[in-house]
């Protein structure tokens, strides 16, 4: 796209910033003078950093008013800034950290607002009704791929308050060091993924037979709440307590079909219980949302992170649960969250995680600087350190009252730090066995990601990429860096469109086109 023939802006994030952001679509050429006098030396593409002052060779590069690197030379004011300009400044130690010293005056409750929602035997509330089956090992998805689809083609319309049936699709169960101490993430990633809000309690798992991760391995009992004897059959058990099975392997099965037709019978035993449940109204504190982000850029932290954390205040002030995550993301502004935790044992739980996470990439030989992708570096984010400054906001600004390891599930409200690594696919699945049932996701690059068991929401930083993908864009936040919209107004915009996508009055674009990721489970056990 040529560049934009408005006026010249950039964009700094804190008076003590020495660097700046250009806003400009398109960029903006050498020559250029800003209303400020500064007159760029080189090109600067949109998002990328121009050098406000003269920068020293060694001296601090700032933005956020945090140092993001040094100079590798003299770097003169109206200069581009970009990575291989920049020496990364080493990851901040895990010790001598405020603990629990920010103490912020209390908000205002936000009462009055409800969805409509399905309320669950376990207390938990949905904001769809699907019917979810579990599979114990990658073997068996080939056979439970091909029952779904006949399952949708020639049962589901038969169930109209059904929304959908998805295969819990994943590539573990066997092959794997099943008994080593790491082997619990994954293990219980799944356990309670099944067990999700959305799910309506109704747990059905195909096995194959001789996997290591065996049903019972999975579910043991107790797993699944019962509340008393009257709906044993409607959690996922059948009349003698035992989990509903279908085993391939077993001898009753006579070719392929014999499979097939078994795993369609016992889904029709589940659609039949979930096609009885109904709406009703429940308050907003019976939202968990997972909030991430994904192909970011410069303007993440400038747009759509900004007002996901408003809204994310205006989710703890409602009473909901909210979660924010991706370890190596956050990494870099630990003294942030630790002063921002409840009590000590909150920020002593999310040092425990950062050094855990710290110790699993160092076994591999890396360390946190290889997360920031080509696609970051290109739409303006020079390493991680920048890119967990702009990150690090979708949290807003309420105190962190609860950590979560990886795959563990959430029992409380509030604001909470749960640990995953940064991946797009792995932090939304371990989200999802956290227990969310509303999901929100920005991107700067743009990415068309989406889950199948959970509504995303997806914001657009930057107007470009919303004007592009107007048809796979929830919310454009790029109004914020126009001039259009104030942080607070786009805040308030997610707020009810959230309530909206709750509720089923409104699905977002990923639902509409059917945009649904594989699940990834977080495996960092050896695999043999």
């Amino acid at each position: 796209m040529p560049p934009t023939t408005a006026p010249p802006l950039y964009i700094t994030m804190h008076d003590a910033d020495n660097v700046a952001i250009v806003a400009n679509n398109g960029g903006l050429p050498a020559g250029t003078v800003f209303p400020s006098g500064l007159v760029l030396r080189d090109q600067v593409p949109q998002g990328h950093k121009v050098a406000l002052v003269d920068l020293p060779e060694g001296g601090a590069v700032k933005r956020y008013n945090v140092t993001i690197g040094f100079a590798l030379k003299p770097i003169p004011a109206g200069s581009w800034v970009h990575e291989r300009l920049l020496k990364m400044p080493d990851a901040r130690g895990l010790d001598n950290l405020p603990i629990a010293t920010v103490r912020r005056e209390p908000q205002a409750p936000l009462e009055g607002y409800t969805f409509e929602g399905y309320r669950n035997t376990d207390g938990s509330v949905g904001t769809r009704n699907i019917l979810a089956i579990t599979q114990t090992v990658q073997c068996v998805a080939g056979v439970t791929d091909f029952a779904v689809e006949r399952i949708k083609k020639e049962l589901l319309p038969k169930y109209p308050n059904v929304d959908d049936v998805v295969a819990l699709e994943h590539g573990y169960g066997c092959g794997v060091a099943i008994d080593a101490p790491d082997a619990i993430i994954p293990i219980r990633t799944l356990r309670n993924i099944s067990l999700n809000p959305n799910f309506g309690g109704e747990v059905m798992v195909v096995s194959l037979g001789c996997e290591k991760l065996q049903p019972d391995r999975l579910m043991p009992p107790g797993t699944i709440p019962l509340v008393d004897e009257r709906n044993v059959a409607d959690v996922g058990v059948n009349a003698e307590g035992k989990l509903d099975v279908v085993c391939l392997q077993d001898e009753a099965h006579v070719g392929f079909m014999s499979m097939v037709e078994s795993i369609m019978r016992q889904a029709e035993l589940h659609l039949e219980r979930l096609n009885a449940r109904r709406r009703e109204t429940v308050p907003a504190s019976e939202l968990v949302v997972g909030v991430q982000c994904g192909g970011s850029d410069a303007f993440s932290g400038v747009t759509a992170n900004p007002a996901v954390g408003f809204c994310t205040d205006l989710l703890v002030r409602a009473g909901a649960s909210v979660m924010f995550s991706e370890t190596t993301e956050v990494r870099d502004g630990i003294d942030q969250l630790t002063s921002r935790a409840t009590t000590p044992e909150v920020a002593q739980a999310m040092i425990r995680e950062m050094a855990w996470y710290d110790d699993y990439l160092k076994r591999g030989s890396v360390d946190r600087s290889a997360n920031t992708t080509p696609g970051n570096k290109k739409g303006g984010l020079s390493n991680i350190v920048e890119k967990a400054m702009g990150s690090i906001v979708k949290s807003g600004s309420s105190p962190i009252s609860g950590v979560l390891a990886p795959g563990e599930k959430l029992r409380q409200k509030g604001l909470t730090y749960a640990a995953t690594p940064a991946s797009d696919f792995i932090c939304g699945t371990l989200q999802l066995a956290a227990g969310m049932n509303l999901h929100v996701f920005t991107t700067g690059r743009g990415t068309p990601y989406g889950l199948a068991e959970v509504p995303v929401i997806k914001v657009a930083t930057r107007s470009d990429l919303a004007r592009r993908w107007h048809d796979l864009m929830d919310i454009n936040a790029g109004a914020i860096a126009d001039g259009a919209a104030t942080i607070e107004e786009v805040g308030w915009e997610m707020f009810r469109l959230m309530l909206d996508v709750a509720s089923g009055r409104k699905k977002t674009w990923a639902e509409k086109w059917k945009l649904q990721n594989s699940l990834v489970l977080f495996n960092p056990a050896p695999v043999t």
